[in-house]
Order: C-alpha cells, then structure tokens, then sequence
C-alpha cells in the first residue's frame, strides 16, 4: 500500500509527509548515523497545530514503515494506535524545536561517532572543509546538561538554537532542522559529512582553515549548486537510490 486512499483516516497531506520520514529513516540507517533504536526524526503534520509523526520505539530504522509512523502531540501522547511505545524523554529536544520554530517541518537528531566527536571538542567544527563552510554560518550549540528530558532544559535548548539551522548538542550529537524533511536530510549530511572530515584531518597532522573571506561566501555556494530548495533538489535521486534496495518504507 502506498497511497492514503487505503488508509481512509489520514489525509493525503500526511500520507505523503509519512512516506518521505519513513524513507527518511532508512537512508539515515542505509548511510550509517543511527544508533540502534534510539534518537528521532521528527515531522510536523501540515494543516494540524502540534501534531507531529515520530518513530515507534524499539524500531530499527531499516524497519520503519509510512503506516507505522505514530501520529503524537506536543506532550507526545499517541494520537494513533500502535504496539509500540514513543519515548517521552526523546521527544523533549524535538518538542522544544517545534515549539519555538514554526518554520520548521523536520527535526533530526544523531549520535555519530564523528559527530559526538567534534562535539566534544571546545572549538566545535573547524572551517577546514567546503562542506563546513555551509554550516558555520548558521551554526548554534548547546552545553550538555544530561540526558535530555527534563522540560525545564526545553527554553535554554530554544535559546541557544535561535533561528540556526544546524545544532551542535555538546558532548551529545548533532541536530538538523529544515523547512521539508529533505532539507533537514541534505542538512545532515553535509553536518556528518563535515565532522566525519574534521576527525580524518586532525589524525593526519597541521590543518589548513579556510580564510575568514571565502567563509563568508559558503552559503552563497551552497545556493549555487543546488537552488534555493537544495533538499528538494536531491531528494528525487536518494529516492530511486532507495527504491533500487527497498520500497518497503512507503507500505
């Protein structure tokens, strides 16, 4: 099944943002950034306040389908019936993005080796990469203060992400949003791609940085390549990639 018409409780609106976080889901499993069953994408339903899609938990990614994508609300409770349970305390970083970022559809959250990585680091990602000049100038980080569910931490998790677009959890991970699910994907990759190049550089000796004028031309690169839909741009390709191993996402 890959249409609503066979699901005649969801609109075609959620059908299809449904179909893209599921195939979300396998490619951030097909290219290596998950972490067993935990961390989340998040969606936000369009046309519905506060309701938003999210994984079952105890799912792997490569398991995750569009049907059983659970619907929740702003206090990630179930909206749609599955066996599974949704982690709360994983919800928290998410829900706090949501809230305070009406532009944003998609919330992806990592916990790479690369990107824990440099996230350790206290000068965070170097500009030594063409891929880190895209980021760095919308760039925000948060200091760790634990596990991350304890609501009181949602208005300085808000704070520190103002109106960035890439979000360095401290000691964490790494964070991406974006205004499709595609532009928070292709966000992520060029995150992780960025970190994954930091660690290689640092082993193998002195680093080349990038002259603060060049920086300042990297999202304007980033314009030129891809358009001002850059996720939109991309996104037809990964799926034929996707679809060539496995269109089981969109059932």
């Amino acid at each position: 099944m890959n249409s609503s018409s066979q699901h005649h409780d969801i609109s075609d609106a959620e059908w299809k943002l449904r179909v893209d976080l599921a195939a979300c889901y396998r490619l951030v499993a097909l290219y290596g950034w998950t972490d067993l069953v935990f961390t989340h994408i998040t969606a936000r339903i369009p046309g519905e306040a506060h309701h938003f899609l999210i994984n079952p938990y105890g799912l792997m990614f490569d398991e995750i389908t569009a049907s059983s994508l659970i619907k929740i609300d702003d206090q990630c409770n179930k909206l749609s019936e599955s066996a599974y349970p949704v982690n709360p305390a994983g919800f928290t970083i998410h829900s706090a993005v949501h809230e305070a970022r009406p532009d944003v559809q998609c919330v992806l959250h990592t916990h790479t080796r690369a990107g824990v990585a440099v996230s350790t680091q206290k000068s965070g990602l170097l500009p030594i990469s063409q891929q880190s000049t895209f980021i760095l100038d919308s760039l925000a980080y948060h200091d760790y203060e634990g596990v991350a569910f304890r609501p009181d931490e949602k208005p300085r998790l808000q704070a520190d992400l103002g109106r960035a677009t890439y979000f360095c959890l401290r000691n964490h991970g790494l964070l991406t949003v974006g205004p499709t699910i595609s532009d928070a994907f292709l966000a992520m990759y060029t995150f992780e791609t960025a970190c994954q190049i930091q660690m290689a550089a640092q082993a193998m000796g002195e680093l080349e940085y990038i002259p603060p004028e060049v920086l300042e031309r990297g999202r304007e690169g980033a314009r030129v390549q891809t358009g001002r839909s850059p996720g939109q741009f991309v996104w037809p390709a990964l799926m034929r990639k996707l679809d060539k191993i496995d269109r089981s996402y969109a059932t």
